[in-house]
């Protein structure tokens, strides 16, 4: 049966409210970064679960999305009891797409949407090809340890010349420039991603477009800087190491870095740290549609020229990458109804409670689910 729109918003209020409360919540500087909360509302983007599908979803990727993941798949379950759902954070968005392109995933999780060449291998897979569908929305947070200090504000020229290990010692008057102070005299180690990763491509994307006169390094999945690197694998090998470090300086996924503090960055002379809300805006005035030519497509790239000082400049969209059409209709059901449940506005606002994500736009969400409608 279909549960009443009533009942399930009942359902997942109280799921979302109590039961997830114990999941991996966003970071304590983020709080309900959005400004939402997982109580129901009749407005919004609505999707009726069906309790009687039973069967499993195969799935992984992004380490970015895996507290929303976990909040997404406890919230589910409360009304689809039968539906078992495996998410594999350790992947990283090139293993999860790696794995969706070999059939192994009912689809992957990617910080970053298909590339030409594997949306071309994707119709051996999905016939017309893979979809790119926006599910998560939040931003890549510069972490640091530095003894003694909570609160650094960071220009992008800065953070492309640390990054590019151009800058090497924490009393640089560059970061005393950027925070009207000296800090200390220190080395600074950076820790970057050694696996494939989504939140690599989103942050080398704001470096290669808004500082390429420092970062001469092409943007993508893999960290092109050798060196004084430490390198990790995932999101949370990088949250670690720059924890346990002494200097060390970081880039992850904001949902992710718990107890970290977090660099704010300074735009148009103001210094932005992280919220939901200053993500928003940054979608909303840079986001601009980018389809892969498959029908259905959403993907998303961001114009950093339209940046200002309310937006959040490092933005990070991710996906869920799945086919239109299966070969088991069954499996095109249970994949229909998970991202359906996930790009609904109550979907995103348990994000948002649980990861201290921004919710997406009604209109990509409605677009969403009018690709997902035509899964077959």
């Amino acid at each position: 049966m279909k549960i009443s729109r009533l009942a399930q918003l009942g359902t997942v209020a109280a799921v979302a409210s109590l039961a997830l409360a114990g999941c991996a919540g966003p970071s304590a500087s983020g709080g309900d970064a959005a400004g939402t909360s997982a109580s129901p509302s009749d407005s919004g983007v609505a999707f009726t679960v069906d309790t009687a599908l039973t069967g499993t979803i195969t799935s992984g990727g992004s380490s970015a999305q895996s507290n929303a993941q976990a909040a997404w798949t406890a919230a589910y379950n409360a009304q689809a009891k039968g539906v078992t759902i495996n998410y594999d954070k350790s992947q990283g968005s090139g293993g999860g797409v790696t794995n969706f392109l070999s059939g192994a995933y009912d689809f992957a999780g990617s910080d970053a949407p298909l590339t030409a060449d594997q949306t071309t291998q994707s119709k051996a897979l999905c016939t017309e090809g893979g979809v790119n569908i926006p599910i998560y929305l939040d931003g890549v947070a510069i972490i640091f340890n530095i003894p003694g200090v909570t609160d650094l504000k960071l220009s992008g020229e800065t953070i492309a010349k640390i990054f590019a290990l151009q800058i090497t010692d924490w009393s640089d008057p560059a970061i005393t420039a950027d925070n009207g102070t000296a800090l200390a005299a220190g080395p600074i180690t950076t820790v970057a991603r050694s696996d494939g990763s989504g939140t690599t491509t989103n942050f080398t994307n704001y470096l290669a477009a808004t500082q390429s006169s420092v970062w001469t390094s092409p943007a993508g999945k893999d960290w092109p800087i050798e060196g004084n690197v430490s390198k990790q694998k995932g999101g949370s090998g990088v949250v670690e190491a720059v924890k346990a470090g002494t200097g060390t300086i970081g880039y992850a996924d904001h949902s992710a870095i718990g107890d970290l503090n977090a660099a704010s960055i300074v735009q148009d002379g103001t210094a932005i740290a992280y919220s939901g809300e200053a993500v928003s805006k940054t979608f909303d005035l840079a986001a601009a549609d980018a389809s892969n030519g498959v029908t259905g497509d959403l993907s998303k790239k961001f114009d950093y020229s339209k940046l200002t000082a309310e937006t959040y400049p490092i933005p990070l969209v991710s996906y869920a990458i799945t086919c239109t059409s299966f070969k088991d209709a069954k499996q095109a059901e249970l994949v229909k109804s998970y991202l359906g449940f996930i790009t609904s506005t109550l979907g995103q606002e348990v994000a948002a409670k649980n990861a201290g994500s921004a919710p997406l736009p009604e209109s990509v969400l409605e677009a969403a689910q009018e690709t997902l409608s035509a899964i077959k």
